[in-house]
This record gives C-alpha cells, sequence and structure tokens, in this order.
C-alpha cells in the first residue's frame, strides 16, 4: 500500500463528504440522548427502553467511515514505483568468435562456457524485447536479426563457429547497423525503440591493432555513444588462458582494460567473468536490467480491497447488531 503519489489528488475533497458524515453521526447520537433525557419517568424508561448495547452499536458507523476513507484514497490514484517488463527495446548479443575461446581455462571450453550463458540469458529475457544476434571474429556477421522470436537466436548461438583474429570494432559496427536496420523499419511517432548492445569478448582487439582507428573498437564505442546506444561490455576468461596453434601454445589472456574503454566511452557498463557460473550470473543480471524498468505504477487495488472488505463489514455488523443496515 503506497501513499508516495496521486494521479487524481482532487477526490481527496470527498473527504469534506466523509467528515460531514462522521460528524453527522455524532451529532445525531447526542440528540438521540437528548431526547432520552426529557423522559420524565426513568424507573419506567429503564423498564420499556431496550438495554442499550453500549459502544458495540458504534462499530457499523465506524467501519463505514473507514470504508469511504480507504476508498476515497483509491479514488485519488495512489502511485507507486513498480518493476515492469520493457515491451519496446532492441538488444544486440555480440560475441566473441576468436579462436582464443577454444581455451580450457573456463571449464569444459571459454566457447562452450559463453554458449550456454547467452542460451540463458536470451531465453529469460522479457518476451516484448527485440534481441539480435552478432558473431565476431576477424570479420563479424549479423546471425539474426532483431526479433521477439527466441528459437532462431538460441539455434544460431548453438552453432556459432570459430575463426582467426578479433575485430571487435566490426562487432561493434554490425551491431549498430542491426539497430539502425531495425530501428528504420519500427520507428513510429514515439521514435526508434531504445537499444543497447551486450558485447562478450575474452581477448583484445587485433585487427586493426590501433583501437582508435576508423573501424577500431573505441572509434566504434564513440559512434555507439552518438548513436545513444550504450555497450555493456563482458571480459570473459583468466589471466592463465592458453590456446595451440599451428602446433604451438599461444598465451590468450582477457583484456579487461580494452573493454572498460568501451563501456565508457559508449556509457555502458563493464563486467568481469571468469568462470562459467560468474558468466551466467553477470548475463542474469543484465536481464533483469535490460528487461525491467522502474516506473510509476497505478496501486489503488489494495485500497479498493481493503474499503470494499470495510464495507462489508459494515453492512454485516448492522445486520447482526441492529437487524438493520447504517
Amino acid at each position: 500500500m503506497s501513499l508516495g503519489g496521486f494521479s487524481a489528488p482532487w477526490w481527496f475533497l470527498l473527504l469534506i463528504v466523509v467528515a460531514a458524515v462522521a460528524v453527522g453521526y455524532v451529532l445525531a447520537q447526542r440528540a438521540r440522548r437528548r431526547r432520552t433525557m426529557r423522559f420524565s419517568n426513568l424507573a419506567l424508561l429503564e423498564k420499556v427502553a431496550p438495554r442499550s448495547q453500549g459502544w458495540p452499536r458504534h462499530v457499523p458507523a465506524v467501519l463505514l467511515i473507514v470504508s469511504l476513507l480507504l476508498l476515497t484514497v483509491a479514488l485519488a490514484g495512489p502511485t507507486a514505483e513498480q518493476k515492469v517488463p520493457r515491451n519496446r527495446a532492441t538488444v544486440i548479443l555480440v560475441i566473441d568468435v576468436s579462436l582464443s575461446m577454444e581455451a580450457t581455462d573456463v571449464k569444459p571450453t571459454r566457447i562452450k562456457a559463453a554458449q550456454d550463458a547467452a542460451t540463458s540469458f536470451a531465453q529469460q529475457l522479457t518476451p516484448g524485447i527485440n534481441l539480435g544476434l552478432v558473431s565476431f571474429a576477424g570479420t563479424a556477421t549479423v546471425l539474426v536479426a532483431p526479433t521477439t522470436e527466441r528459437q532462431s537466436v538460441v539455434s544460431a548461438i548453438d552453432n556459432l563457429k570459430l575463426a582467426q583474429s578479433t575485430a571487435t570494432g566490426e562487432g561493434i559496427y554490425a551491431a549498430l547497423q542491426a539497430v539502425q536496420g531495425f530501428s528504420a523499419v519500427v520507428g513510429g511517432a514515439d521514435g526508434p525503440p531504445p537499444a543497447r548492445i551486450v558485447l562478450m569478448s575474452d581477448g583484445k582487439q587485433t585487427v586493426p591493432e590501433d583501437l582508435y582507428a576508423p573501424r577500431g573498437a573505441f572509434t566504434a564505442a564513440e559512434e555507439a555513444k552518438k548513436e545513444q546506444v550504450p555497450i555493456s561490455t563482458i571480459s570473459f576468461g583468466t589471466n592463465h588462458g592458453t590456446v595451440t596453434i599451428d602446433g604451438r601454445e599461444v598465451p590468450v589472456d582477457v583484456d579487461d582494460g580494452s573493454l572498460q574503454e568501451v563501456a565508457r566511452l559508449s556509457g555502458g557498463d563493464f563486467y568481469s567473468a571468469g568462470s562459467a557460473e560468474q558468466l551466467k550470473q553477470v548475463y542474469d543480471d543484465l536481464g533483469e536490467q535490460i528487461g525491467y524498468e522502474i516506473k510509476e505504477a497505478d496501486a489503488s487495488r489494495p485500497w479498493v480491497v481493503l474499503g470494499t472488505l470495510a464495507l462489508i463489514a459494515a453492512a454485516g455488523s448492522a445486520l447482526f447488531l441492529g437487524q438493520r443496515l447504517p
């Protein structure tokens, strides 16, 4: 039950009527008592008049007034902050599929753990959100355009294939292109739907090496900021991961620094996950954050319920005590 705000506070003017009813009841009881005291033969009055019920006789009136108070508050439209599902938003899931994702420092492998967590994220995301999927290695590919149909995204996640190099900037640009294309189709009088990119990577950009190059990750992040599309980055893996390439063991440490900067430049958030359980928790947190928003919503229902119950109690007690309605 909330008293934080009201959508129609002018209904509180009815409290004047409720107060008038309460005052009228009190005055009526006093007038009744005065009329009784005028009876000169009090001994005879005690014999012929019914025995007073005492304070219980006031219960119906009190319950009626309480009911009127509760229903007046309900009419005033109390509001409260409530978590409600988002029904108009676009999320692009961008997953690194470079060869470093073969590392087994996260069991069974980085890519398998990433697929499991991303699948859970897709399946649990609020149904009204449009979800798309982009994979990137040396180049980026839009595997699924934004859609509310989750099975296509899950199937594409299951079929991710690894490739050489890491072009993080290309992944971001592909995601932005998917957002822009979808917004051009569904945008209406309210403008394009809000969008966000969720980028998961386990290593630093290798193509191009300069993060500020025209197609680099930092340049892409700045472009996302201009487009008002924040990027939530997830650094996935540990500092002791290795993969075997052409017969030699190559270290594939995570690169927290660059992903932190991508998030900062785009106005998004940075997360770090060093295990499958941590990655799933990050995705769960993101799903909760992305899928819902806090809004001022109607909170009158409890007041209506209590007001109605008080009204029923008033009628019932009046019939029980006085064989008549108040």
